[in-house]
């Protein structure tokens, strides 16, 4: 069930930037489209591992490596193979390393802490 979840998370997000690459591409703009694709690829498996965090039997910590490790086969290559950034040297890919594991630590640690405060604010019942 949660797979089919992140089926449905993963493929609206990657729908959302397929119309946008569908559109930039009827513009004429053709690189547009391009990284709106990539865009969308990169979407969808964060939908697609995003329920990686509703698996209740696992520790938060066996979670926050799983999707690491999942990011790691997916959104990396991905990165890598949508030519985002010059990849010409060891140098070039230890610094698109180095911007994936910093922009992941800051959505993670954003996310938590939105997700902490969000918990925080629901009301309370009162019978």
């Amino acid at each position: 069930m949660l797979f089919k979840t992140g089926l449905i998370r993963g493929s609206g997000l990657f729908a959302g930037f397929l119309i946008l690459a569908l559109w930039q591409n009827l513009n004429g703009d053709d690189s547009a489209a391009r990284s709106f694709l990539f865009y969308g690829v990169i979407a969808f498996f964060l939908g697609l591992t995003s329920v990686i965090y509703q698996i209740q039997d696992w520790r938060f910590s066996k979670q926050i490596l799983a999707h690491y490790g999942a990011m790691h086969v997916t959104v990396l290559p991905t990165t890598l193979l949508s030519g985002f950034y010059p990849l010409n040297s060891l140098q070039d890919l230890l610094h698109v390393y180095i911007q994936f594991n910093l922009t992941g630590f800051i959505l993670f640690t954003t996310t938590f802490f939105i997700s902490k405060l969000l918990r925080y604010r629901k009301p309370v019942k009162i019978d």
